[in-house]
């Protein structure tokens, strides 16, 4: 398990399957904000579906979030889309209802950046996220992130195009956030 101050990063139990998709996936609202493909019914355990993980799929690491205090599964965070050629990855993070406004967030983005940055060794993470999304963008920030630019009008979302923001962050960079 990846540990931070509040939250670690385990492998995705089978039995977290049910509750991130009731909990994350289910919401049609919130998996359209932050999902890039359109909403579509999926039952609990198919294959394919959003929080199965697929163990020969090496471009994409789900991890599920647990409290460290409780042990109690609080989310879902990815290290997605790595390329091993230029050494980068996206950073996407879940943290369900109850569980938001509490600091997981940055100390999810926090343990993301540790593990694409030392165990990984990769150059630079990224974050595309809305421009409403403060809790994502807050996380991303207070890790070192910089804001590179927007996407103007290039995510399709409950029926009317919205800006990206796009947030960059690279190894050195976080090292020296990490030293001072």
């Amino acid at each position: 398990m990846l540990r931070g101050s509040k939250v670690g990063l385990r492998a995705r139990h089978e039995d977290d399957v049910p509750v991130l998709q009731a909990e994350l996936y289910d919401d049609v609202v919130n998996t359209s904000r932050a999902d890039g493909r359109p909403w579509r019914p999926v039952p609990p355990g198919v294959p394919g579906g959003k929080f199965v993980v697929d163990p020969t799929d090496q471009d994409n690491l789900p991890f599920s979030v647990v409290d460290l205090e409780s042990g109690e599964l609080v989310g879902a965070a990815t290290l997605w889309g790595i390329d091993t050629h230029h050494r980068c990855a996206h950073v996407g993070l879940g943290l369900l209802p109850s569980a938001r406004g509490k600091g997981y967030g940055t100390d999810v983005v926090a343990v993301l950046c540790h593990y694409g940055f030392v165990v990984r060794g990769l150059h630079r993470l990224q974050v595309e996220t809305l421009p409403d999304n403060v809790g994502m963008l807050r996380s991303a920030e207070r890790n070192g992130f910089v804001r590179e630019g927007v996407l103007r009008s290039s995510a399709w979302v409950l029926g009317e195009f919205m800006d990206e923001v796009v947030l960059g962050l690279l190894a050195d960079e976080w090292k020296q956030g990490a030293r001072g």
